[in-house]
């Protein structure tokens, strides 16, 4: 028997995640005013230090404007949000918001061919072996949600071997957003994280340090998965009804 760790929860964490998903989904509407922090202590049963650590944090995420001596503003996330919005969005009211997912898969299709390049520039001869005994690891795994889970931590490896912060962070926003997604995704993604052979020959590119190959090696390893998905993501718009705008 497997039991899952207790996670505790502040109740500010709560009040941050109520309002920020009304600000998400567009229940608190561009600009329109939230509730003063006595209002919302009382209509959410809690205190009011705990209103005003959610409000900070909300504010820190971009989701609100906190005006001293004047009303907390909602802000429009699509020009003032950052890369940590994208949990939120990718999963919105508890459901995969597809074209949200989709941007996911694209920037992530653009983005890791380029980080492996770096890598192949960048690398250490010592960060290599590393990159190696994750691949034989996936070789041993035929699970599909383990195999995404490997896959990730592979893909952590190569972006510490670019040595660039900024696609680090770009990285770690990303993974955060995929990885409540992966039991959805795993079967469109079998065919990518089980390619035993793409990960070699992108690992062998790193190795020699050649960064046309290794960036040739990441594209030719991510598009039938990124072409799959894709190609999910718009059956799934068509019985829907089309495309929500995002």
């Amino acid at each position: 028997m497997t039991f899952q760790p207790v996670v505790r929860r502040s109740v500010s964490e709560d009040v941050y995640d109520q309002i920020a998903a009304r600000v998400v989904s567009g229940d608190l509407p561009v600009g329109g005013s939230l509730p003063s922090e006595r209002d919302l202590a009382a209509a959410l049963g809690v205190s009011r230090p705990a209103v005003r650590e959610a409000l900070k944090r909300l504010d820190g995420s971009g989701l609100v404007h906190i005006r001293q001596g004047d009303a907390t503003t909602v802000r429009d996330i699509r020009r003032e949000g950052g890369l940590d919005l994208l949990p939120l969005l990718l999963v919105a009211g508890g459901q995969l918001d597809l074209s949200v997912a989709r941007s996911v898969i694209e920037a992530r299709a653009q983005i890791a061919p380029i980080v492996a390049g770096l890598a192949a520039e960048r690398i250490a001869d010592a960060d290599v072996q590393p990159l190696r005994t994750s691949v034989d690891e996936i070789a041993t795994v035929t699970d599909p949600l383990q195999l995404q889970v490997l896959a990730l931590q592979f893909w952590d490896q190569i972006v510490d071997g670019a040595q660039s912060v900024v696609y680090r962070l770009m990285f770690n926003s990303l993974r955060s957003a995929y990885e409540p997604a992966l039991p959805a995704l795993s079967m469109a993604m079998a065919g990518e994280v089980g390619k035993v052979d793409a990960y070699r020959d992108l690992v062998d590119a790193v190795a020699a340090h050649d960064p046309d190959a290794a960036r040739r090696a990441a594209d030719d390893l991510l598009t039938p998965s990124t072409t799959e998905l894709l190609r999910v993501f718009d059956s799934v718009d068509e019985t829907q009804g089309g495309h929500d705008g995002h």
